[in-house]
């Protein structure tokens, strides 16, 4: 996967499902680009999208307090969510931007990098068999031993997949899905991992390693999907809340990573 898709004008990175949407653009029309506007942004910086250019879609949630309704728990008003949709168009449908050059990190570097942030979690961490699994009961991640990988950097894509798991426990995030989900819950559980070793090799610059082991999964995550149309917005915001918890253990370890 890219680097996390961003806005022209905000600098800052779309997420969530968002995320998953641009990425599938990009991939569908050969895009490199990862900058993304609406058309007045586009206008605000001087470019002009082409004439004919198709957008991608994005939602916006936006919380609206409503003085008159209350919380009965917190007393609080209550605050509304409402969606707000979007069309973006790729720098590389427009005219008039010049692109921006992107600093490619060494692999050496990455593998730094990638060394460090997870070492930054502290993990319980055992190297070892041939499975990757995180274990609930011991709190603990198992992981192949590092020279079993064909890449290097595969090492830290299948450990970005155990460290979601990780932080779902109950004394961290406490990702209970059993009640949102019911029997689908391992299924859904596994796609946030999925997704959150998306978002999180694409904050770290590594590239992702398809496991053969997810394969059957992909069925399970297809029903769970046709059955319930906004299990996919729910896997994609638990997956960068995982995220967003994940990379505020360990910050400074970003820095300059790409």
């Amino acid at each position: 996967f890219p680097h996390s898709p961003i806005n022209v004008t905000s600098r800052k990175p779309y997420r969530g499902i968002n995320v998953l949407v641009l990425w599938a653009a990009a991939q569908r029309k050969g895009y490199k680009s990862g900058v993304w506007a609406t058309y007045n942004q586009w206008q605000q910086v001087g470019a002009q999208v082409r004439s004919g250019e198709k957008s991608a879609n994005v939602v916006f949630w936006k919380f609206f307090e409503f003085d008159d309704e209350f919380d009965t728990e917190t007393l609080q008003p209550k605050r509304i969510p409402l969606a707000r949709d979007y069309w973006v168009f790729n720098a590389e449908q427009v005219d008039g931007f010049p692109g921006e050059e992107q600093p490619k990190a060494t692999r050496e570097a990455r593998i730094e990098s990638a060394e460090a942030f997870f070492r930054g979690l502290e993990m319980k961490l055992q190297d070892g068999g041939n499975q990757a699994f995180y274990r609930p009961g011991t709190d603990t991640v198992h992981m192949p031993p590092f020279g079993a990988f064909k890449e290097p950097l595969f090492y830290y894509s299948v450990l970005s997949h155990e460290s979601t798991h990780w932080s779902g426990a109950p004394h961290r995030l406490n990702r209970d899905l059993k009640g949102r989900f019911g029997t689908e819950a391992y299924a859904i559980e596994e796609l946030i991992a999925e997704l959150g070793a998306a978002f999180l090799c694409s904050e770290l610059g590594l590239p992702t390693d398809p496991r053969k082991d997810h394969a059957p999964y992909i069925a399970s995550w297809l029903k769970a999907l046709k059955n319930d149309k906004r299990a996919i917005f729910t896997a994609a915001a638990k997956a960068q809340h995982a995220v967003d918890w994940l990379v505020r253990k360990t910050p400074a370890e970003l820095e300059d990573v790409a």
